[in-house]
């Protein structure tokens, strides 16, 4: 005999549900039961999932009842539980009404085994309609077949389900692409003075004065020959073999040597350092290096231009003492005139107080 499927009652969206990626409905409904199961009619309860966004004629949907059944010779109850796999197709709307069919798979499960009834997979086929009531709320009503093969013998079911529809997830809406602008005929000239034609200028804002290729676009380079590209070297006129720094500047190497006010007298602590930057240039023979000199703004600025050459030299004669060649150290004083700390504390007059060197690279 034949047997009925488990009805999903699905969450209906308005007229069109696939607008929305997904439903659920919660589901009520009655089932009308093949004579010889030996059942009463049942009250359903249940719930339906159905995915949308495939592009495919029919939509999945897993559904699920449930039913507490009495059965008539027996004067026993037991619990069946149905869950389905289907898929939905929904028709074309007509007005706030969407109809639709369903077909599937599932399985159904009972709790006392009489009437030669067993746990057992079944076929559904359904239809129904949804009622919108908003844009992604909708009644559900359907009716829905379920086929069962029970020991040698088909058995059926048919159930009446009813409910609530909500739809979620709206999809992505396409957009139509806009009508192209036609393209402006160009009025040939040159805007940025690059020496490219606006009808072939690719990079038509280039600076003024930059190198460019035949499309217009800047050319980086290195003029300075530093090793740092023009289009970050922060110090495009740096001196010819100077070591430098990430911008292209020249790299200044603080020697940490301090002195005491209006004293070029390097102390052995000092000496140490001073040594080990010896020790680098004898390590690198195709350095040379420029030794400079600086004092703070206490006393005259005549007096403390002579001061800070006297500490250079100071200073280059240790260098070429601990073994560097006489040649490669140079001395050069810069008085007061660049301080790296406020002259206002008693810290900032010392920082003042020291030795620089560049490097520069044969």
């Amino acid at each position: 005999m034949k047997k009925l499927l488990l009805i999903s009652a699905l969450l209906g969206s308005m007229a069109i549900a696939q607008d929305y990626k997904y439903e659920i409905t919660p589901i009520v409904g009655y089932n009308i039961v093949e004579g010889n199961l030996d059942l009463d009619n049942q009250f359903l309860i249940g719930a339906a999932f159905q995915y949308n966004d495939f592009d495919t004629l029919l939509k999945p949907e897993l559904s699920i009842l449930y039913t507490d059944a009495d059965y008539e010779n027996f004067n026993i109850s037991t619990d069946i539980l149905r869950i389905a796999v289907s898929g939905v197709h929904e028709y074309d709307s007509i007005g706030s009404l969407t109809p639709l069919t369903k077909i599937g798979v599932g399985y159904e499960t009972i709790d006392r085994h009489l009437a030669e009834n067993k746990d057992s997979i079944f076929f559904n086929a359904g239809a129904g309609v949804k009622i919108a009531f908003t844009d992604n709320i909708a009644l559900k009503l359907e009716a829905v077949y379920m086929l069962k093969n029970n020991d040698n013998r088909w058995d059926n079911n048919l159930a009446l389900l009813a409910g609530i529809n909500f739809a979620f997830g709206p999809k992505a809406q396409i957009q139509a692409e806009p009508e192209p602008e036609p393209t402006p005929i160009p009025v040939d000239g040159d805007d940025d003075k690059d020496g490219v034609l606006n009808s072939v200028d690719q990079c038509p804002n280039t600076p003024a004065g930059k190198k460019v290729n035949y499309q217009g676009c800047f050319i980086d380079g290195d003029d300075d020959k530093d090793g740092v590209l023009n289009s970050v070297d922060q110090c495009p006129n740096t001196p010819a073999g100077n070591v430098v720094n990430n911008d292209g500047c020249t790299k200044i190497v603080n020697l940490n040597v301090n002195f005491e006010n209006n004293s070029y007298i390097v102390d052995e602590i000092s000496k140490q350092k001073v040594k080990k930057f010896a020790d680098f240039l004898k390590v690198r023979s195709n350095f040379t290096a420029q030794i400079i000199g600086h004092t703070n703004n206490i006393g005259r600025e005549s007096d403390n231009q002579i001061l800070s050459e006297n500490r250079a030299n100071a200073v280059k004669d240790l260098i070429i003492e601990y073994g560097v060649e006489q040649h490669r150290i140079s001395a050069s004083g810069k008085g007061e005139n660049n301080p790296t700390a406020s002259n206002n504390t008693a810290e900032g007059l010392a920082q003042n107080r020291r030795i620089e060197a560049t490097l520069n690279k044969n």
